[in-house]
């Protein structure tokens, strides 16, 4: 794929990993998120060729049988509605909570204010990410 091609296309369309989201394509929804060594970037606006690291996707979070925290916690507090938006919220939380083990309810809406979520479950996810931080802590 030609280096100008934005991260997202190329996890999509080249190695089938259809976990990340296209949302609106201007970085301002989050529901691309992906980490590139462990820092959340919106992959919509990334270009493949300024990719310098490693690249995380929800696909490789955690599994079914394996859950990360947040993933955890997300089926837990039944986050999701529609779910369109759910794996750039979760990887926008993981990234948070490696980050800042234990955020104030502040830190958790400024990290997470950027990702969108039309279903409006900002509540539930606001406990996901607390109940996370909880268990990431021990």
């Amino acid at each position: 794929m030609p280096g100008d091609t934005p991260l997202l296309w190329a996890l999509r369309d080249g190695l089938n990993l259809t976990g990340t989201k296209y949302g609106c394509g201007v970085a301002a929804c989050g529901a691309c998120t992906v980490h590139v060594d462990g820092v959340a970037v919106r992959s919509c606006q990334l270009a493949l060729g300024d990719v310098a690291g490693a690249v995380t996707t929800i696909e490789g979070l955690g599994t079914p049988d394996a859950m990360h925290a947040v993933q955890a916690a997300w089926v837990q507090h039944q986050v999701a509605q529609c779910g369109y938006c759910q794996s750039g919220q979760v990887m926008q939380a993981a990234a948070l909570l490696a980050e800042t083990p234990a955020p104030s309810d502040v830190q958790i809406d400024d990290a997470m204010g950027g990702n969108l979520c039309r279903c409006g479950t900002y509540p539930r996810i606001k406990a996901a990410v607390l109940t996370a931080a909880t268990a990431l802590r021990g």
